[in-house]
């Protein structure tokens, strides 16, 4: 079993302060930055997101206790919005930490999500994954979740060409 213990300001600081890097870095991996301006297009990101920082309404910052011995294991970070469809709780990031990962972890935090969910009222869990991140896409299809939206992309070789050409 796994509890969900609010995180103090201090230590959502320092989650965050990793959570832009690497938030950066995946955007840069799925092709959407550039890796020279990805630190910046990230932390723009957030800023909307979270206006209010560690206090903006709605949001909630969890880390992934353990129960057997309270380690923590992870981060949870997820908010309540309304985007038009009705309220839903949408998974901003979960993150098991490296040595806990493929112990059940994810799934665990998951089940627990669930029932939270369930007794805030609300009927639906939403979230983002990269596409490239197949472990995290396989766990949630495993959960249940189902793909809503798709963004697929080719990478193209290009040679230049003159869209006008000369009039001679």
């Amino acid at each position: 079993m796994v509890s969900l213990v609010p995180l103090t300001e201090s230590e959502f600081e320092a989650y965050l302060e990793v959570s832009i890097r690497e938030y950066a870095q995946e955007h840069v991996k799925a092709g959407n930055f550039k890796p020279e301006t990805a630190l910046e297009q990230a932390q723009k990101q957030l800023e909307r997101i979270l206006p209010d920082g560690f206090s903006t309404e709605g949001h909630f910052f969890n880390s992934i206790e353990d129960d057997s011995d309270q380690t923590k294991v992870g981060i949870l970070w997820y908010a309540i919005d309304d985007q038009g469809r009705g309220k839903r709780v949408f998974v901003y990031d979960i993150v098991i930490f490296e040595e806990y990962r493929r112990q059940g972890y994810g799934l665990k935090t998951f089940k627990l999500l669930e029932d939270v969910v369930r007794k805030l009222g609300l009927a639906e869990i939403s979230l983002h994954v990269f596409g490239h991140n197949q472990l995290a896409r396989k766990m949630y299809k495993k959960l249940g979740f189902i793909e809503t939206d798709l963004i697929l992309s080719k990478k193209l070789s290009v040679r230049a060409v003159s869209l006008f050409p000369r009039r001679q």
